[in-house]
């Protein structure tokens, strides 16, 4: 990992999740993004280094160098790097604890409102080089 590299930690068998991500790849113009599951080692490290158990994480993690963002904030400092979806950030004249309440239906009902997969999602050749610590296909 280098300093400068702004990571998204993200649930690998969360259907909600995956879309998510597919859309950052999508609209993340500049390619600044990288992505580690929650299942990986990286990604088990980097929510424990930051006070998020593994084993019950509610929340996805955005590591920007020496800056780290969890839930609703997350979401909006991601937007960032959305090209024209950037217009996303304007959410945060929301306070924080409606945004991140919000932010916590929609993670304890992920699994049941879109569905969870048996494996950890695997990237395509292309998407590759945007993950870290990913198995194989």
């Amino acid at each position: 990992m280098r300093v400068n590299e702004r990571i998204v930690v993200f649930d690998g068998v969360c259907n909600f999740c995956l879309r998510s991500v597919r859309f950052i790849l999508e609209h993340d113009v500049h390619g600044r993004l990288r992505f580690a599951p929650l299942q990986s080692s990286i990604g088990r490290q980097l929510l424990e280094r930051n006070g998020i158990d593994p084993s019950d994480a509610q929340t996805f993690l955005l590591v920007d160098g020496n800056d780290v963002y969890v839930r609703s904030d997350a979401a909006l400092e991601i937007a960032r790097d959305l090209g024209t979806w950037r217009w996303l950030r304007i959410f945060r004249v929301l306070p924080r604890g409606l945004r991140d309440r919000m932010y916590a239906v929609l993670a304890k009902n992920r699994y049941r409102w879109f569905g969870r997969r048996d494996a950890c999602f695997v990237p395509t050749p292309e998407q590759r080089a945007r993950f870290i610590d990913v198995p194989s296909a």
